[in-house]
């Protein structure tokens, strides 16, 4: 039905949208990089890698969750200015290799996030 009504082009912009957005792109791995559990212990991740400059560095999101107000081009400024909160984390190197471990890594899933207790 879709077809009939958009036509083929229309078909094919939505598929690459879902592709570039979401799908094996390497840039896509930022979504699993951000806040699965790798490591124990470890809410958040940064990825400290070349693709940040195409992306407004928003590689760095420890420093975004803690600094929210700094602007995505001062982040790394922010990594730089306190090395003693930063460097002690655990972080990515690469986005695919985040990918490809979600998918091979039997203990990555769906569900491999950090879940909070609420407090009553």
């Amino acid at each position: 039905m879709f077809m009939k009504l958009a036509g083929p082009r229309a078909f094919a912009y939505l598929l690459a949208s879902v592709f570039l957005g979401g799908g094996l792109h390497p840039i896509a791995g930022h979504f699993i990089s951000e806040h699965y559990v790798f490591a124990p212990g470890q809410e958040t991740y940064s990825y400290y890698g070349p693709l940040n400059i195409f992306v407004y560095n928003v590689g760095y999101h420890n420093e975004h969750h803690d600094f929210p107000k700094v602007p995505g081009s001062r982040l790394r400024q922010v990594r730089e200015i306190a090395p003693e909160f930063y460097n002690n984390l655990k972080f990515h190197t690469s986005w695919t290799k985040v990918i490809v471990d979600y998918i091979t890594d039997p203990s990555m899933g769906p569900f491999s996030r950090t879940l909070r207790k609420k407090v009553e």
